[in-house]
């Protein structure tokens, strides 16, 4: 059966305040991806909705998610076990934050609490592999901006996968495993207003992690550069499929 569908794993829900106005994390994501709506499916896991068939499809990104990797919920045990059989077969993979670290887990690496705590807001990342022909970063400004919200991190990468890029407070912002897998710590379906909304929800979390709120939020901008790494994995599942 030829692959038909881009798959959005479903990881949870974002804030309340923030759904009825700016949407959730799946309809970022789909945005994001720049493909038709008929080509994407989105499976939520949270909600023990079954893994699709792999030959139904052509790409996979898996979404950020207020649970923590650490918390070994069982549709996330069931979401981690299905990764390998991904990668195995090829199938181009996109995790995102809670996905970035559930990919790193599954294929040997460690996820937990970012030993320097909280980090929220918009931020620079530095390319460390200037790959010319990587599909999602190859050609990329070796800095740029992106919106970032995460407390746990990926301690230590798989053997296998080679670092991307990086920042002064996370070593791992992004990593690669073979030809088409990618985990990325930075949310590329962000734009700035989903950011902002996240700051005004997380005041407290971010004033007991020693940072001014209002700092943080003076310092959030779009971040176009960043929302190319989502629209590139779009393209890619796409081209993938017709391969077949």
């Amino acid at each position: 059966m030829k692959p038909q569908k881009i798959v959005i794993v479903k990881t949870g829900n974002s804030f309340p305040s923030i759904i009825p106005v700016l949407g959730d994390f799946e309809d970022w994501i789909a945005r994001g991806l720049g493909q038709a709506p008929q080509d994407i499916q989105v499976v939520n896991v949270e909600q023990h909705q079954p893994l699709p068939n792999l030959d139904t499809v052509k790409g996979v990104v898996i979404a950020g998610s207020h649970s923590m990797v650490t918390e070994n919920l069982d549709w996330s045990l069931e979401l981690e076990a299905w990764i390998p059989k991904l990668i195995q077969k090829k199938v181009p993979l996109l995790g995102i934050c809670y996905g970035h670290q559930l990919i790193a887990r599954a294929m040997g690496g460690i996820a937990d609490y970012h030993p320097g705590g909280l980090e929220i807001g918009t931020t620079d990342i530095e390319c460390v592999l200037q790959e010319d022909d990587d599909p999602l970063f190859g050609g990329l400004p070796q800095r740029f901006k992106a919106h970032v919200v995460h407390s746990q991190t990926v301690i230590r990468l798989p053997e296998s996968s080679v670092v991307i890029a990086k920042n002064g407070f996370e070593p791992h912002h992004a990593f690669k495993m073979g030809s088409c897998a990618w985990g990325v710590q930075f949310h590329p379906e962000y734009d700035a207003a989903i950011e902002t909304a996240y700051i005004g929800n997380m005041t407290q979390a971010i004033e007991a992690s020693g940072q001014d709120p209002s700092q943080v939020l003076d310092q959030v901008v779009e971040t176009p550069v960043s929302a190319l790494v989502l629209n590139r994995f779009g393209t890619l599942a796409s081209v993938w499929a017709s391969s077949f």
